[in-house]
């Protein structure tokens, strides 16, 4: 069971989970192609870096937006709907063409969360922000 839906309180619900854009695997491509000619030693570091992208898990739900990194030790960066302030999205020309981009997500006070390389970043956002205003609607 992924932490996600491990860590729901009751009554709350997976809105969207997202997806990383297929350039953030480059590493994991760049590892298989070396595995020819290392004969196969760079086949182990193409496995750290598979484990390593399925373990990371990002997502909205009714009340928060979740991300996860980590395979044996996990790190979580977690922000309340009703902490955000701000939305935004960031596309280079590559990222246009390919289809990805980042959302940073703004809380009050200094706090800023990342989400790098999402594979629909506008759907993504989209998503927050639709989680935000049936929280805030929720609220009234």
């Amino acid at each position: 069971m992924s932490y996600l839906d491990e860590s729901l309180a009751p009554g709350e619900n997976i809105v969207a989970r997202f997806a990383l854009h297929w350039t953030a695997k480059w590493r994991l491509i760049v590892f298989l192609l070396l595995a020819i000619p290392t004969l196969g030693i760079a086949l182990l570091a193409a496995l750290y870096e598979w484990i390593r992208l399925r373990s990371i898990e990002q997502g909205v739900t009714n009340r928060r937006v979740v991300r996860k990194t980590g395979i044996v030790s996990r790190t979580t960066e977690e922000l309340r709907l009703a902490s955000i302030e701000t939305i935004d999205l960031h596309q280079s020309a590559w990222g246009r063409l390919l289809g990805f981009g980042d959302v940073v997500l703004t809380g009050r006070g200094e706090s800023a969360m990342v989400f790098t390389r999402l594979a629909a970043p506008i759907e993504a956002k989209r998503a927050i922000e639709g989680a935000y205003a049936a929280s805030v609607e929720q609220h009234k």
